[in-house]
C-alpha cells in the first residue's frame, strides 16, 4: 500500500481530473486531492497545506499549466510539478522543461503517470536529504574561519541583516580598524566620507534583495591614508533555503586603480579623436577605451575592461592576425603598422588601419600596448570600385584605339570576300562556301569591333528627350515574338514614366543585351520581366547603394527572370569585357560590359541581384531630365512611425544597419536578427510588443520561408513585410500562401520602405 498522496490538480475539466485520480488510487495510492482552475484557487489552497505534488494542464481558459509553475517557483516551493496536454508537441514540451517542469504527459496515454510521480517523489526526497545538511554547515564554519585567518584576502561575514560577525587579521591591514573595531555596522566609519553615503545604501539594498555585491570604493584608515579596495560578497543560505547572510572578500586595488587613473587623466584628451585608442596590456587584456572605440567597434568602457582584444575584436575561425609577429617588432622597433580585418560589436566586418606603439615604465621596461585605429572600410569598398572602374577604362581606351585599325583590316577582306564571285562567277561549289565563309567571319569581326566601340566612352552617339515607356514596350514586343515559347513575358511599366535624355538607339542594346542574356538563363523556359518606375533616390540610400550614385531623381527599369541565376563566385567579374560563361561561339562577354559602358557614359549606374537557381535581377538607374512638378518627391514628404517595434531580419550586415538608421530616424523601434533562428529568439522574447516583422527570403541555417511560418505558428496574425531581389516577382497566389503583406524588391529606398510600412500598419 503506497502511503498517504497529497495532490494539487490545476484543472477545468472535471472528467480528465477524475481520470489522473482514478490512475492514481488503481496503483494503490491513499489520495487527497484538490483541483483549481484559477491563480486565486491555487494561491488558497498553497497557503492551506504542503502538497506532494502538482499535476497541471498546460492549457486552461484564463491560467496555464505554465502560469501554474510560475506561482510555485515565486514562493520557492521544493514541490514535483507533472504538466498534462492533450495537445502536447515537442515544442511544447520542451517550452515546459525550460521553465522548470519535472515532467510532461499526454492526456491520452496516461500509463506514465504513476512511473512519473513515484520517480518524481523519490527525487524530491532526495532533494530534501540534500538540503538537510544545516547542521554540517554550522560544524563546517569554524574551519572556515580558521582557514581565512591566514588567507591572502581580507575575508569577512555578516548575518541575515549585513551586520559584521567576523573578518580576519589582513581586513585589519586595509582598513585600519580592528576586529573589534569592524564588527556590527562599525566598518562603514572605515569608508571614504564622500562615498560612505552612496556604499552603504548599496550595502542595504543588496542585503534586503539577498544578491550578490560587487563594489569598488575608498577607505580612510585613522592614519589618513587613502586605500581602494574592491569588495565582492555571495549571499549565503540554509538547508531549508534560509537566507544566513554574506560571505565577501576585499581585496587591495590601490595600485591598479592609481595606474589606470594616470592611464585615464593621460589619455583624457584623446576621447575627442574620431580614431579609435585603445591600451592593452602584454597579455592583450584592455586597459583603456576611447569613444572614438565605442563609436567604432559598438562596445562600451565597462563591457570592454579586463577582456582579451584578439578574441574580441577578431573572428573566431578566421586566420588569427600576427600577434607573435606584431609584438617581435614592437619588442625590437617600439611600433608597429597595419591593415587588419576586424568585427564590430553588432557582428559588422571592418578594416582599420591600425598603429601599435610599445609603452615603457620608467626603467625600460614594456607595460602596455597603445594601438590606434582607423575606419578604412568604405575607403578599401571605394579604392575596389574604383580601380575596377579604372581597369574597365583602361581596357575601353586600349580598345577603342585599336578598333579603327581592325576596321581598316577587316574592311578589304569584307570588301574582297564580295567582289570575288563576281569577278569570277564560275567558281566550284566548294570554293564558293569557302568565300561565303570568309565574308561572314569578316562580317561578325565588325560586329564585335562595334560592340567594343560601344563599350567604350569613344562612340557618344546622338541623344535628346527619351520617353522610355515606348522602348521598353517595344523590346517587350520583340522577346514575345522572337524568344521560345516557353519564356513568358510579363511587364509593369509605370504609366507617367519620366524622360530621360539619352542615345535611344545605345539604351535599345542595353535592353536587349540584358533581355538576351536573360533568355540564355533560362533554356527549359521561364518569365521575363520588364518593368520600369520613376524613383528619388536619397543621400544616405544613394551613398550606400553605389560608387557612382547621386541623390537625385531616377527611371529605374528592371530586367528579371528565373532562370539559372549567377554563382557568387563569378558575381565580380560578371561586367567585366571578354568574361563569358557560354560556349566558345555563343559569346562575346562583351554583352555586360557594353551595358556597363553605355549607362555608365548616360551619368546612370547598374545593379544587380541574383541567386542560384531562382534567376537574375538587373536594375538600371538612369538619371531623370524631366520631371513633373506634381510628381516630385522630396524626402519632408516621408512619413513617422509612433514608435511601432520592429524587428528586421536580414544575413546582409549593411542592409539590417541601413533599414535600422532609416526606421530609427522616422519614429521607429528597431531590433535586428541575422538569421532565423535570431529571429524566432527575439520574436518569442518580445511577442507582445513586436507589430511587423521586415525578413529577408534568402538566409543561411534557416530561409525566411521557413521562418515566416514558424513565426506564423507562434502568432497566426503576425505582420510580414518580405524583402528580397527576386520575391517581388513571385505570383500573388505564392505570396498569399506565404501569409505575407507586401514584398519589399531590393534595393530599396527610405522612401519606398517607410510608406510600405505605413500601408502595412495602418
Amino acid at each position: 500500500m503506497h502511503p498517504h498522496l497529497r495532490v494539487l490538480i490545476v484543472e477545468d475539466s472535471e472528467d480528465d481530473t477524475l481520470l489522473l485520480v482514478r490512475e492514481l488510487r488503481r496503483a494503490g495510492y491513499n489520495l487527497h486531492y484538490v483541483r483549481v482552475d484559477t491563480a486565486d484557487e491555487m494561491e488558497a489552497a498553497l497557503n492551506q497545506q504542503l502538497w506532494d505534488i502538482v499535476i497541471a494542464d498546460y492549457s486552461l481558459p484564463a491560467f496555464s499549466g505554465l502560469d501554474a509553475l510560475k506561482v510555485v517557483q515565486k514562493r520557492k516551493l521544493d514541490i514535483p510539478f507533472i504538466i498534462v496536454s492533450g495537445t502536447i508537441g515537442e515544442d511544447i514540451a520542451v517550452a515546459a522543461m525550460k521553465a522548470g517542469a519535472h515532467d510532461y504527459l499526454i492526456k491520452g496515454n496516461l500509463t506514465r503517470l504513476v512511473p512519473a510521480v513515484e520517480r518524481e517523489l523519490r527525487e524530491a526526497e532526495e532533494r530534501y536529504k540534500r538540503h538537510s545538511a544545516e547542521q554540517a554547515f554550522q560544524e563546517s564554519e569554524d574551519r572556515f574561519r580558521t582557514l581565512c585567518s591566514s588567507a591572502p584576502l581580507a575575508i569577512f561575514q555578516t548575518d541575515a541583516q549585513g551586520q559584521l560577525t567576523y573578518n580576519n587579521p589582513l581586513w585589519y591591514e586595509i582598513s585600519g580598524l580592528s576586529t573589534q573595531q569592524s564588527l556590527g555596522e562599525g566598518w562603514t566609519q572605515a569608508i571614504h566620507p564622500q562615498e560612505q553615503a552612496a556604499v552603504v545604501a548599496d550595502w542595504q539594498e543588496t542585503v534586503s534583495k539577498q544578491s550578490t555585491w560587487v563594489q569598488e570604493f575608498r577607505l580612510l584608515n585613522p592614519q589618513g591614508e587613502v586605500r581602494w579596495v574592491r569588495a565582492l560578497a555571495s549571499p549565503m543560505y540554509s538547508a531549508d533555503e534560509r537566507f544566513l547572510g554574506h560571505v565577501g572578500t576585499v581585496e587591495d586595488i590601490t595600485d591598479r586603480k592609481l595606474a589606470a587613473q594616470k592611464i585615464y587623466e593621460q589619455a583624457a584628451l584623446l576621447d575627442i579623436s574620431i580614431d579609435a585608442i585603445a591600451v592593452c596590456d602584454l597579455e592583450n587584456n584592455i586597459l583603456f577605451w576611447n569613444k572614438g572605440a565605442e563609436r567604432l567597434y559598438g562596445w562600451t568602457t565597462a563591457e570592454v575592461f579586463g577582456k582579451n582584444a584578439a578574441k574580441l575584436l577578431f573572428k573566431s575561425g578566421d586566420t588569427a592576425p600576427p600577434f607573435v609577429e606584431i609584438q617581435t617588432i614592437l619588442a625590437t622597433e617600439g611600433k608597429w603598422q597595419g591593415e587588419l580585418q576586424q568585427v564590430t560589436k553588432d557582428s559588422k566586418n571592418i578594416i582599420v588601419e591600425s598603429r601599435w606603439t610599445m609603452m615603457r615604465d620608467e626603467a625600460g621596461n614594456p607595460k602596455s600596448i597603445l594601438t590606434l585605429s582607423t575606419d578604412i572600410t568604405q575607403k578599401k569598398q571605394l579604392e575596389a570600385q574604383f580601380l575596377r572602374a579604372q581597369r574597365l577604362e583602361s581596357l575601353g581606351t586600349l580598345a577603342s584605339g585599336i578598333a579603327h585599325d581592325f576596321n581598316n583590316i577587316l574592311t578589304p577582306i569584307l570588301a574582297t570576300a564580295q567582289l570575288l564571285p563576281l569577278k569570277f562567277p564560275h567558281l566550284d561549289e566548294s570554293t564558293q562556301q569557302l568565300l561565303q565563309i570568309l565574308e561572314s567571319s569578316a562580317r561578325r569581326g565588325a560586329d564585335l569591333v562595334q560592340q567594343i566601340l560601344s563599350f567604350t566612352r569613344g562612340v557618344e552617339g546622338s541623344r535628346s528627350i527619351v520617353q522610355l515607356r515606348h522602348l521598353l514596350l517595344d523590346v517587350a514586343q520583340v522577346t514575345q515574338r522572337t524568344f521560345p515559347k516557353s519564356i513568358e513575358t510579363k511587364t509593369d511599366i509605370t504609366p507617367s514614366l519620366w524622360t530621360v535624355f539619352a542615345d535611344a538607339t545605345q539604351l535599345h542594346q542595353v535592353l536587349m543585351n540584358l533581355c538576351v542574356n536573360a533568355r540564355d538563363a533560362m533554356p527549359n523556359g521561364g518569365t521575363l520581366y520588364i518593368n520600369a518606375e520613376n524613383l528619388w533616390l536619397d543621400q544616405n540610400y544613394a551613398a550606400s547603394m553605389h560608387v557612382d550614385a547621386k541623390e537625385g531623381f531616377y527611371v529605374v527599369i528592371t530586367i528579371a527572370d528565373t532562370g539559372t541565376g549567377i554563382p557568387p563566385e563569378i558575381m565580380e567579374r560578371i561586367f567585366d569585357p571578354f568574361f563569358t560563361t557560354k560556349e566558345v561561339g555563343k559569346g562575346t562577354g562583351l554583352g555586360l560590359s557594353t551595358v556597363m559602358g553605355i549607362i555608365k557614359n548616360h551619368n546612370g549606374f547598374v545593379t544587380v541581384y541574383s541567386e542560384v537557381d531562382r534567376g537574375s535581377c538587373f536594375k538600371v538607374y538612369l538619371p531623370s531630365r524631366e520631371i513633373a512638378e506634381t510628381n516630385a518627391v522630396t524626402h519632408t514628404e516621408l512619413p513617422n512611425g509612433n514608435g511601432e517595434l520592429i524587428l528586421v531580419v536580414d544575413d546582409e550586415v549593411s542592409i539590417c544597419e541601413i533599414a535600422k538608421t532609416t526606421l530609427e530616424s522616422h519614429n521607429y523601434r528597431i531590433i535586428t536578427a541575422s538569421d532565423g533562428i535570431g529571429a524566432l529568439a527575439l520574436y518569442a522574447q518580445h511577442i507582445d510588443e513586436i507589430k511587423l516583422v521586415l525578413m529577408d527570403m534568402m538566409m543561411p541555417v534557416m530561409d525566411g520561408a521557413s521562418t515566416i511560418m514558424m513565426l506564423q505558428r507562434m502568432n497566426p496574425k503576425i505582420q510580414i513585410i518580405a524583402m528580397s531581389g527576386l520575391m517581388s516577382y513571385e505570383s500573388p497566389a505564392q505570396k498569399q500562401d506565404l501569409g505575407i503583406r507586401e514584398f519589399l524588391a531590393k534595393p530599396f529606398t527610405a522612401q519606398i520602405l517607410l510608406n510600405t510600412l505605413q500601408k502595412v500598419l495602418a
